[in-house]
């Protein structure tokens, strides 16, 4: 008998894309950062914020692969840890945001210098590695779409592959039309605006709190 796998068989894979499209569109910690790295440092450079965001779960996908995400999900410390360190992380975007509504943006995206890329991709990668809710999906959607009696490798590369690009697309998607609504913007309306984000993260970060070892 021959095991089919999401590794061979496009009709799985094409299930697992439609569920992560949809997934990938929801709001979330790293729309809302694909978003504000948009708005103040135009398209080009938020790519450093989605790489380090895909590395980000990238390294959640490692997690599950080798085994230690169920375990995480179901430890009461581990799982608490994780919260509380991305729950951090995220009121600490959302300060930074606010404090740093008082200047025009659209200065910063022109002289930012191009080491700037590398917080942002540090950034990018600590908002998605420490969002507890990404490895929730991981444990919860992902079993469906596995065969265990088969090679396991192929099945995650192409699981990751797969949800890296839509996602991708997706936060590229976010941060051109924040890249966009900026020249539309005078200093008073950008200060606005920034501010929004800020509440933002902060809403981010009580959604975060709120994700439940339950929901895995």
């Amino acid at each position: 008998m021959v095991i089919r796998s999401i590794a061979d068989d496009w009709h799985l894979w094409l299930g697992f894309l439609l569920v992560s499209i949809p997934v990938c569109f929801s709001p979330g910690a790293g729309a809302i950062q694909s978003m504000s790295s948009g708005l103040t440092h135009g398209l080009l450079r938020s790519y450093w914020s989605i790489v380090g965001q895909e590395l980000g779960l990238i390294a959640q996908l490692t997690v599950v692969a080798v085994g230690l995400g169920a375990v995480v999900a179901k430890s009461v410390l581990a799982f608490t840890v994780i919260k509380v360190i991305g729950v951090g992380y995220l009121l600490y975007l959302a300060v930074r945001q606010w404090r740093a509504a008082g200047t025009d943006l659209r200065d910063t995206v022109h002289r930012a210098p191009a080491r700037a890329g590398v917080p942002l991709l540090a950034r990018g990668f600590l908002v998605n590695a420490t969002n507890p809710k990404a490895l929730v999906f991981y444990v919860a959607v992902l079993p469906p779409f596995l065969a265990p009696q088969a090679p396991l490798l192929p099945q995650y590369l192409v699981i990751g592959a797969t949800f890296v690009v839509v996602d991708i697309v997706v936060m590229s998607v976010y941060a051109g039309l924040a890249a966009r609504l900026l020249g539309a913007l005078g200093p008073r309306r950008q200060r606005v605006l920034n501010r929004s984000f800020s509440g933002l993260f902060a809403t981010a970060a009580v959604l975060v709190a709120l994700v439940r070892r339950s929901a895995a």
